[in-house]
């Protein structure tokens, strides 16, 4: 039992700093919280194989998953430096001072660190170690242990632990005193850690009202949703459109302070505020978008309406002088991405998108402003919060995934899904429908064919055809047998080009095969 309310005491140190922390950074900048700044450092140093694991498995809660096992980890580190403190105090607290100051340094190694975001690490710091000393001094008196410094090896600890004392008056006053210690740590700590986030969730985003666009997309046709379950719906719900980002705590940017910056090799560099960039002619597209990550089948793809300015409009303002191969985009948070700017200037209507939806930006997906470059994976073409446009050279400057050896020029390679049925599901014999959505960014889809068991490739039914850069729906009317049937998709473009067969995992330009689920008919 001693040793347990000694490893309690440090358990409770490290919760007791961490939600210090965690109010502090609600203050300040939510993403210098001890425990987010070191998630993020790890996310950082995650070799790209252990990464694209971690998001095939864990899906949209890999970070979730990564900031459960930072504080595992953060709380069995603590627990040692509260069995420490039982007979060598100052090695604890010098524990509890190496943890807060490497969480420190993670907060201040980060590409937009400011020297305030080491103040949570501070305040965790000094919360730690006093709520240690204290919880230590109450484990020690609840324990009957009495210690006094060690000089020399003669020196010992004098206990009365093995005797009648141990059921003193005075031992289960030390106990009820560490009791309530620990109660109150735990109380003090769970109104910390949830005023911290009040506080960094009030930072929600302003809302602006956006102008209408100059060069409006025509109406979105009806979609095979209406008539077929189970499909995708022509446009995603902004709340159902996915998220791959690196960010542990999703950005929340002043839109009366934002700015964006174009430098690099430019003739004029210029820096223009929210408004400036709204009072621009603006065009509204229907532009599909694909995560790199998304694997065969997957769900890191959705289909929106996005409202924003021509990129070519924002460059061509400042003038390119030079011969630079690239655009490096930089998000507020620091985060880079390349994309070609041959790829930029070929006419296709890549944008600084301020709306999505018929609406602004939300947080999530990039408020105030982000780009959309169609057909290209998103870690080329999508900088979210965006806040600098750079013209350079693939040479001179590499991106956040260029370093980690990702593809520089990474087109949206063409693929089917199958929505209904879903794999491994149980549906009735009869009449049915065999539905997806296929696509082939920037070169339009063409045709989608389903085989059914062994037999022959099958032209389904497209649905409606909102343009090259978008989606299209498909489906097959299938009289369902029953039994166990495995069900096969593949798409081809408009340019007569068959979707790749052969598999291949999202590193380093994207996955490519053929999707085949098994359904069972009863």
């Amino acid at each position: 039992m001693t040793r347990l309310r000694f490893a309690l005491s440090g358990i409770l140190a490290a919760v007791a700093g961490i939600a210090a922390g965690h109010l502090v950074a609600g203050f300040l900048a939510p993403a210098s919280s001890p425990v987010l700044a070191i998630g993020s450092t790890v996310i950082d140093l995650t070799p790209t194989p252990v990464k694209e694991w971690a998001i095939a498995t864990f899906g949209t809660n890999d970070k979730l998953i990564l900031q459960g096992s930072v504080l595992v980890v953060t709380l069995v580190l603590a627990a040692v430096a509260g069995l420490l403190a039982r007979r060598r105090m100052p090695v604890a607290v010098g524990f509890i001072v190496l943890l807060t100051g490497l969480a420190g340094a993670a907060a201040l190694l980060r590409p937009a660190a400011r020297p305030l975001d080491a103040l949570p690490a501070v305040a965790a710091m000094a919360a730690g170690v006093a709520t240690l000393v204290w919880l230590a001094r109450l484990a020690r008196t609840a324990s009957g242990d009495v210690v006094r410094e060690t000089t020399g090896p003669r020196d010992a600890v004098m206990t009365n632990a093995t005797g009648p004392d141990s059921s003193t008056a005075g031992s289960k006053a030390g106990r009820r005193g560490f009791l309530f210690g620990a109660l109150g740590v735990t109380a003090l700590a769970a109104l910390a850690a949830v005023g911290g986030q009040l506080r960094a969730g009030a930072q929600s985003v302003k809302k602006v009202v956006l102008p209408a666009a100059a060069d409006k997309a025509k109406a979105l046709p009806k979609g095979l949703e209406t008539t077929v379950s189970g499909i995708s719906p022509l446009r995603t719900p902004t709340d159902k459109f996915y998220r791959v980002d690196t960010n542990l705590v999703v950005p929340q940017v002043d839109v009366d302070t934002w700015t964006l910056e174009v430098d690099g090799m430019v003739e004029k560099p210029f820096t223009m505020t929210f408004a400036e960039l709204a009072a621009m002619p603006l065009i509204e597209r229907d532009i599909t978008m694909t995560c790199v990550s998304n694997e065969v089948g997957g769900g890191y793809i959705g289909s929106a309406r996005w409202l924003g300015v021509k990129l070519t409009d924002v460059l061509d303002r400042a003038g390119i002088t030079g011969s630079p191969d690239q655009v490096l985009s930089t998000a507020v948070d620091g985060f880079t991405i390349s994309t070609p700017l041959a790829v930029v200037r070929d006419g296709r209507d890549a944008m600084i998108a301020i709306g999505m939806n018929g609406a602004q930006l939300s947080d999530t997906h990039g408020f105030p402003a982000r780009l959309i470059t169609p057909g290209l994976y998103g870690f080329v073409g999508a900088t979210k919060w965006l806040t600098k446009l750079t013209l350079t050279t693939y040479a001179a400057d590499q991106s956040y995934w260029t370093k980690r050896q990702w593809a520089t020029d990474a087109p949206i390679k063409t693929s089917a899904r199958i929505d209904t049925p879903a794999p491994l599901s149980t549906i009735k014999a009869g009449t049915t429908a065999i539905a997806g959505v296929a696509w082939a960014q920037h070169r339009g889809v063409g045709t989608v064919e389903v085989k059914i068991d062994d037999g022959q490739w099958q032209k389904t039914k497209l649905g409606p055809d909102v343009g090259i850069d978008y989606w299209r729906q498909w489906y097959l009317p299938w009289d369902a047998k029953p039994g166990l049937h495995r069900i096969a998709v593949r798409a081809t473009d408009l340019e007569g080009q068959a979707q790749i067969t052969e598999r291949a995992t999202p590193f380093p330009s994207g996955s490519s095969g053929i999707q085949e689920v098994v359904v069972t008919v009863a």
